[in-house]
């Protein structure tokens, strides 16, 4: 079965090479040049992994050696819109040429104040803190917006603690570190985090746990952790990305809600993943009962450029003082022109209707696989809300998929504390002919894999 199919590539006539299997002599070759300038640990490089990505379009994505993949992450989850998207393309391209950067905090361009009010605009729209009204603080990654959010959860507060979940993915600088709870990103660094001020709670995903979860949440929050070190801050995501594609089970973010305003602490939505359409909805919050003083959005933010917000409430976010003409968090980016011109664009399709073509497309995806997978004795569980999917296998069976995959002609990634889970985050593009090609992939794919033991 060849890994390029012409029924699904949106390039139309495929160059030359198409038939060299991955990764081939060109990415091979650029494999070896990063290995002498690359710091190590950053990109994996084996004998059969990676490609070399060269042009992208809408579901595709072409490697250096001019194969074609149908691309089912949608690079880290960004490309929601598709690869290269339209809207996009034209934004950066009037913006471009006017003003490339700006100062953000001294003399900020003028597309950030419309970006801002683009945003801030959709989330009370859909229903954050549409009474009060909301207030955003402007980042470049994900990582970044996550450290503003518990910055601004310590100044609400003036308590250090953090409640965090086991199976949570916040981000690798060391505040965002602290709070992410895999044991591989967390032991190099040990001695320069603040352990003392964490406490891991169950993330339910059964009725089981439901009540240990919230049981262990209450006691920190009335108590303090020990040591007695006040919570402050509880941070969650509303649907596991990186750990697994974990859904929680139906009660637990209302209930949590509901803890979190009882002892006063700031509940913080870690939405980098889930947020703006991803899970179907403007937020994943409210498709899991969640309501946050504090959301961090990216990744679909930016349309393709680096651009993260944390966002919240009003009366939370005026916790930061006016500026006396030195910000207490700031950076050189902050607002760049081309991402907020990205970012608007991006904005404009969140609104109209982005989320419900995602929970369609998901819908039939989650239906196909449920129903081809089914006989297979190795498929523990296929899960999903809107357009984030997880197929669970056997501990590295996600690993070993996203391998096989790539054979295939599809780019998917592991998920899980022990690469169990193939997860699947598409762009919302997909054409019904790349729908059925990622399923019969992934069938074939899954089977390979189960199938040689």
């Amino acid at each position: 079965m060849p890994w390029v199919r012409t029924a699904v590539t949106e390039f139309g006539r495929l160059p030359p090479g198409v038939s060299v299997p991955p990764p081939g002599p060109a990415s091979r070759r650029l494999a070896a040049r990063l290995r002498r300038v690359e710091s190590r640990n950053v990109t994996w490089l084996g004998d059969d992994f990676p490609i070399f990505w060269e042009e992208a379009r809408g579901a595709n994505v072409r490697d250096a050696d001019g194969n074609v993949y149908l691309d089912l992450t949608a690079a880290f989850g960004v490309a929601l819109l598709g690869h290269r998207d339209a809207g996009v393309a034209e934004a950066l391209r009037v913006q471009g040429g006017r003003l490339v950067h700006g100062m953000g905090d001294v003399h900020p361009p003028g597309s950030k104040v419309v970006f801002l009010e683009g945003l801030v605009d959709l989330l009370e729209n859909a229903g954050f803190h549409p009474r009060e009204g909301c207030r955003a603080l402007l980042a470049s990654s994900g990582s970044e917006a996550v450290e503003a959010a518990l910055k601004t959860s310590h100044l609400a507060t003036g308590r250090p603690g953090v409640v965090a979940f086991r199976g949570g993915y916040h981000g690798l600088t060391l505040g965002a570190l602290s709070t992410t709870a895999r044991a591989y990103f967390r032991m190099p660094f040990r001695q320069r985090l603040r352990e003392e001020q964490v406490a891991w709670g169950t993330f339910p995903v059964s009725a089981d746990s439901l009540e240990e979860s919230l049981h262990e949440v209450e006691v920190w929050l009335a108590d303090g952790l020990p040591g007695g070190v006040p919570v402050g801050t509880v941070i969650v995501e509303p649907v596991q990305a990186r750990g697994g594609v974990r859904i929680p089970t139906p009660g637990f973010g209302e209930r949590l809600t509901s803890l979190a305003r009882k002892h006063g602490v700031v509940l913080v939505a870690d939405e980098i993943y889930t947020g703006l359409g991803r899970c179907g909805s403007v937020l994943a919050s409210q498709r899991v009962g969640l309501d946050p003083d504090l959301v961090c959005l990216g990744k679909v933010l930016g349309g393709g450029l680096p651009m993260s917000a944390c966002v919240g409430s009003t009366s939370v976010m005026d916790a930061w003082p006016a500026s006396p003409g030195e910000a207490l968090h700031t950076s050189t980016f902050l607002g760049h022109p081309l991402a907020c011109a990205a970012g608007s664009a991006v904005l404009a399709r969140v609104a109209g209707g982005l989320p419900q073509a995602a929970e369609e497309l998901g819908g039939r995806l989650r239906t196909a696989l449920v129903g081809a997978l089914g006989s297979l004795g190795g498929v523990r569980e296929v899960r999903g809300m809107g357009l984030l999917l997880g197929i669970e296998l056997e501990a590295g069976g996600g690993v070993k998929v996203a391998k096989e995959a790539l054979r295939q002609g599809l780019l998917v990634l592991p998920a899980g504390d022990q690469g169990e889970v193939v997860e699947l985050s598409p762009p919302a593009t997909l054409t019904r002919q790349q729908e059925r090609a990622a399923v019969e992939g992934l069938v074939r794919s899954i089977g390979t894999v189960l199938g040689s033991g």
